[in-house]
């Protein structure tokens, strides 16, 4: 045994999350892909079989009423709050992160009023979210400014409306400041934008904390949601009887079943819900939020931080010199629960990491990425993860 395997040994049986393990289903390989899609809950299977046979099969429309299907966007809203550092009422589940983008930036521009004429959206940002933005901007005859987290204090003027910022670069794993940029934002009259992908179950947030005004998520990713799982949208309580949604549905009415032909949004973050929940995915995350019960924040994003830095240590001592250069920020605040290394040839390694039970991915041009997602990841998967690759890569 090498020196790693020990320390690896050691750090695993000293582990307070350790025993999260077995609230997955997961084989015998190295599963670093949770920044994608999250490992399944080993109990959501079970919960969602009786929401197919029983709920719909049986009870069939007693069940929004009986099963609790019509407050579920909301209920699970509340369940993912302590997650991010939201308070209850300020959160509703549904519809896509992209939906939910252009929700929240075409609301944030009617809040900012009409002197402002600009939108900065994160120039590093995940390609969708810029879409959507240069989308809103062009609907409410914005222009739109593309600026790295980095130059958002210099870019700031009282032409600005609202900025949308990424919490983690997707591809790099860099954490931004969210406390500072957001202070920044206030400071020059603008709404703050948040997207918390891949932050969201990682690391602590602090919506409230920080005075967030807008923020969306995916679930499918550190929340283990499963695939295509509905996103969120976080409107701050003292903002909701200003928010304005751009996509007005009978679901946000305050009165749904009135079929007013006039709509009247429904109080507080309910106005943020659109048209009927997809309510099999819904309930399959309210199921996957379990595994959260008894979990705190902090202690996972200390684990994710150990198990970071005992991966680059070991990709060190693996690695020739040279070979790869990890592009995530080495410094804890600036790190996300992510390592991003660069080598030339990364689609082909990537491939050959997955046929030996190493799973990360790959992002275009030549960056292998390995999600840490704490509550199932060990450091003996950290230590073997790096030996593989550093074996591929000789």
């Amino acid at each position: 045994m090498s020196d790693l395997d020990l320390r690896a040994e050691k750090l695993d049986a000293a582990d307070e999350l350790a025993a999260l393990r077995d609230r997955f289903t997961l084989d015998d390989g190295v599963y670093l892909d949770g920044n994608s899609l999250g490992a399944l809950p080993a109990h959501v299977p079970d919960r969602v079989a009786d929401v197919v046979r029983r709920q719909w099969g049986e009870l069939r429309i007693r069940s929004w009423d009986e099963s609790g299907w019509w407050t579920a966007p909301e209920r699970i809203g509340d369940r993912i709050a302590p997650l991010v550092g939201a308070g209850p009422g300020q959160i509703v589940v549904g519809d896509s992160t992209s939906v939910n983008v252009f929700k929240a930036l075409v609301a944030a521009v009617r809040m900012a009023g009409d002197g402002r004429d600009e939108l900065l959206v994160d120039a590093t940002t995940f390609p969708t979210d810029g879409y959507i933005a240069e989308s809103a901007a062009r609907l409410t005859g914005r222009t739109l400014r593309a600026v790295t987290p980095a130059e958002v204090p210099d870019a700031l003027s009282e032409r600005t409306a609202a900025v949308l910022l990424n919490h983690v670069d997707y591809r790099t794993g860099r954490l931004h400041d969210l406390p500072a940029l957001t202070a920044e934002v206030h400071a020059r009259g603008a709404l703050a934008v948040w997207d918390l992908c891949h932050s969201a179950g990682a690391l602590p947030v602090g919506l409230d904390e920080h005075g967030v005004d807008l923020a969306i998520g995916c679930t499918y990713k550190y929340l283990n949601g499963g695939p295509g799982s509905p996103a969120y949208l976080y409107v701050r309580g003292d903002l909701q009887d200003r928010f304005d949604s751009p996509l007005p549905g009978w679901n946000s009415h305050a009165e749904p079943f009135g079929m007013d032909p006039v709509y009247t949004p429904a109080p507080g973050a309910l106005r943020g819900r659109v048209g009927t929940p997809d309510i099999l995915s819904l309930l399959a995350l309210e199921a996957a939020l379990e595994v959260w019960d008894g979990v705190s924040v902090a202690a996972v994003r200390a684990k994710s931080l150990a198990l970071t830095d005992f991966f680059l240590e070991c990709v060190r001592a693996y690695t020739e010199p040279g070979r790869v250069e990890c592009v995530t920020p080495e410094r804890h605040a600036e790190r996300g629960s992510q390592i991003a290394l660069r080598c030339p040839d990364a689609g082909e390694v990537m491939k050959r990491l997955i046929a030996r039970g190493v799973v990360g991915d790959f992002r275009r041009p030549d960056v292998l990425r390995f999600g840490f997602t704490p509550l199932y990841v060990g450091f003996r998967d950290a230590e073997r993860a790096a030996r593989v690759l550093g074996e591929e890569l000789r």
